[in-house]
């Protein structure tokens, strides 16, 4: 089923509602707005929708499945090749191989197993990806991530280790808690363990996650609309 996208839905004019709203944001924190990447969401919309964004002269995006980015980003990346391809959802291990193949980042290594798997298919293919470390700030039992407390073992295994480029750490906060808490969280573990990339904050909460130190953000629904709902439990 092909999702149409309605037709006064300005995805370039959202586009451009959202870096200015990123833009304040930094501002008001001292910060260059250029420190900032905005991550468009594409989860559950269809290439078309994608295509747009694309047309406005955005180049990084985020995906939750590697079976959907297949099925999506080929054709888009031969006709926009500085696109930069970021996986945002779980990996499992035995799709390792084909997300290395797609995606430029891989912001959702949350396992010792995932990571080791990842550290062979690098070695064995040559094909490298940025890596960010999840954490489950909130500690949800339902949610991927390596706990806080065990945060600075794990990244340390996981570069020294392992030799995996980790560039930085991402999370999702709970949902009924208060963002703020959990970014200066996480700001808090990439400063003692010296990463300085931190992917927090999402169309809810990304200004407040700009002023705590995001570098990136990832954003979907402020884009690109809300999800189809037969897919918002996808990914």
């Amino acid at each position: 089923m092909v999702t149409q996208l309605a037709p006064e839905t300005d995805i370039a004019g959202n586009l451009a509602v959202v870096k200015a709203r990123i833009a304040a944001a930094a501002e008001a924190a001292g910060r260059s707005p250029d420190e900032v990447t905005l991550v468009a969401v594409g989860k559950a919309h269809p290439a078309g929708h994608v295509r747009r964004a694309l047309e406005a002269g955005h180049r990084d995006f985020g995906e939750n499945r590697v079976d959907e980015a297949e099925a999506k980003w080929p054709e888009l990346r031969a006709a926009y090749p500085d696109v930069r391809l970021h996986l945002i959802g779980p990996l499992q291990r035995n799709k390792v191989r084909r997300a290395l193949e797609l995606f430029d980042a891989i912001e959702s290594v949350d396992r010792p197993r995932l990571a080791r798997a990842l550290a062979e298919e690098m070695e064995r293919s040559g094909h490298r990806a940025d890596c960010f470390i999840q954490v489950n700030t909130g500690e949800e039992p339902q949610k991927s991530g390596i706990h806080p407390a065990d945060a600075d073992e794990f990244i340390g295994a996981c570069r020294d280790d392992l030799g995996l480029p980790v560039r930085g750490l991402m999370c999702i906060p709970p949902q009924d808690d208060e963002p703020s808490l959990h970014f200066a969280l996480l700001r808090e573990i990439a400063r003692r363990n010296g990463l300085g990339d931190l992917s927090m904050g999402m169309t809810a909460d990304f200004d407040v996650a700009v002023r705590f130190g995001a570098t990136h953000v990832r954003v979907g629904t402020a884009l690109f609309g809300p999800r189809p709902p037969f897919n918002r439990d996808r990914g």
